[in-house]
């Protein structure tokens, strides 16, 4: 086995889990934010990959330009729904709160199913097949422009809790919920627009790995575990972390893939999670409760 394959395999594997970990950024900042577990998330991911196919089979529309208002219409869709639904549930049971998210994410994968049937989808554009040379390693276009997508979007994210008014209010709800109550910031709108804000990192993560894979109704389970296992790994509630876990996940399927069979791809994956929680159970970023 040659060195080159193995650092395209290797470099493949990062780029890929660059997106991954755009994907569980969302559900880490949902989480670190609101203190709910959206079980839903790989399914709205998933929603987000076929509104790109529909965007480009009826308007031609290159997956990278649908993700302005993609994600725009996640934004909204995901301030709606805690608004309306997520926010009685608040201080509810844990319990009531994952009935809820399962229930949400059964009802989305069965509306894809009947909307969009079970036959996989994907998006054909002209520099899916091309490479950069780097030497003797190759980089694939396709998963390079994904990459640098989920790094732009992380790093404004980023960029707007550090800087921004509201990224700062809503960093405050969670590092203390009664204490932002009392100074009198509005919780419910700032776990509102928390929401949005998650759903559209999964917009922005779903019209890049349209590129990636086919999609089908199906990978919205396969998501939402995947997100979890990345949160886990680069510890709940961090933000780095969820990168960190993305590309580490890429890397291990990569490995998998090239090393055994694509079909282990999830024993790497999960054997990597073993790990962490044996030796360290706040993940590789996350700070002891």
């Amino acid at each position: 086995m040659s060195f080159d394959l193995v650092a395209n395999v290797v470099i493949a594997g990062v780029l890929t889990g660059l997106v991954y970990g755009l994907m569980a950024l969302g559900l880490s900042v949902i989480f670190g934010v609101v203190r709910v577990v959206n079980f839903a998330h790989g399914e709205m991911m998933t929603i987000a990959m076929y509104a790109a196919t529909v965007l480009f089979a009826a308007l031609k529309l290159d997956p990278f330009l649908a993700v302005l208002p993609v994600a725009a219409a996640f934004f909204v869709f995901g301030c709606a729904l805690q608004a309306s639904l997520i926010n009685p549930f608040i201080t509810r049971p844990e319990h009531s709160q994952f009935m809820l998210l399962v229930a949400v994410a059964i009802i989305l994968v069965n509306a894809m199913l009947m909307v969009f049937g079970p036959d996989a989808r994907n998006v054909q554009v002209d520099y899916q097949l091309e490479s950069f040379e780097l030497g003797r390693i190759l980089v694939d276009e396709a998963r390079f422009y994904a990459a640098a997508a989920a790094i732009v979007a992380a790093a404004a994210l980023f960029a707007f809790f550090k800087f921004s008014l509201t990224g700062k209010a809503i960093r405050a709800c969670a590092d203390n919920y009664l204490g932002a109550r009392i100074v009198g910031l509005n919780v419910k709108r700032l776990y509102s627009l928390t929401f949005g804000i998650g759903a559209s990192c999964v917009a922005v993560a779903g019209c890049a790995m349209v590129l990636l894979v086919e999609v089908t109704p199906a990978l919205g389970p396969a998501y939402t575990l995947l997100a979890f296992v990345i949160v886990i790994v680069g510890g709940l509630g961090s933000m780095a972390g969820a990168l960190l876990g993305g590309v580490l996940i890429g890397v291990s399927e990569a490995l998998a893939g090239l090393l055994i069979a694509p079909s282990a791809k999830s024993m790497f994956s999960f054997g990597l999670l073993i790990l962490v929680l044996l030796f360290r159970p706040q993940g590789l970023l996350g700070r002891k409760s």
